[in-house]
């Protein structure tokens, strides 16, 4: 069972990696739900021992993009190869909220390596088409809160894809899995792991200042230690 953390920051990532994460995904802009990190960033955390995927996202919002939107995601895998990231994580849909395949399938061509289907499958119309999909295009796995705001309310969702992929693509649900609830996803026959940012949030009083989202290590540790407990 693998332990990812979700990462906004170098300051996180050494946090995640120093207390038990099994693998980092890098991202910035937390607050819209993750964009692309700095190339700087993921040159520095590709200096940690374990396996680091960077998110291929140019802004927030939609995961349909425009034809600017994806050249610049194109640059931002290149960017990638040139950080020796382990792995990137994406996803784009069309305007009817299916997959892309031939956006996908071209930005896998460039990466080839591997690559992570993230949480726009919580935007598809049809999860249990998607995942063949998704499994046909080369992806190792899907990043999945069930299509709820919080994997704990698409626990069954999640069940159910883990049960139709039968080993054939990993599914890592994510979004809400804190230390309370997380034993109810390592009791999933099949499933690979978590992902979670186990973040707290600082506040700054100067005038400039704003909140800031960083790993929480005790929150971190926990969940190692239930996990080594269980498993």
């Amino acid at each position: 069972m693998i332990l990812e953390i979700g990462c906004n920051s170098y300051a996180s990532a050494k946090i995640a990696f120093e207390n038990g994460a099994d693998r980092l995904e890098l991202f910035s802009d937390w607050q819209s739900g993750g964009c692309t990190p700095s190339l700087g960033t993921m040159k520095k955390c590709a200096n940690f021992d374990i396996p680091i995927y960077a998110m291929i996202r140019p802004r927030g919002g939609h995961f349909n993009y425009s034809e600017e939107e994806f050249e610049i995601m194109k640059s931002d895998v290149r960017a990638c190869k040139d950080a020796n990231i382990s792995g990137i994580v994406f996803g784009i849909l069309t305007a009817a909220k299916e997959i892309d395949q031939i956006r996908c399938k071209e930005l896998l061509k460039l990466w080839d390596g591997p690559a992570t289907f993230h949480r726009a499958f919580d935007s598809v119309n049809n999860p249990q088409e998607s995942l063949e999909v998704i499994l046909d295009l080369g992806f190792e796995r899907i990043l999945t809160s069930g299509q709820k705001q919080s994997a704990i309310e698409g626990i069954e969702l999640i069940m159910s894809l883990v049960s139709q992929s039968r080993n054939r693509i990993r599914i890592l649900p994510g979004s809400g899995i804190n230390t309370l609830n997380v034993k109810e996803f390592l009791n999933i026959e099949g499933i690979e792991g978590i992902h979670t940012t186990a973040n707290t949030i600082l506040t700054y009083e100067d005038i400039a200042g704003k909140n800031e989202s960083i790993v929480d290590k005790e929150t971190v540790r926990k969940l190692r230690s239930i996990m080594d407990e269980i498993l």
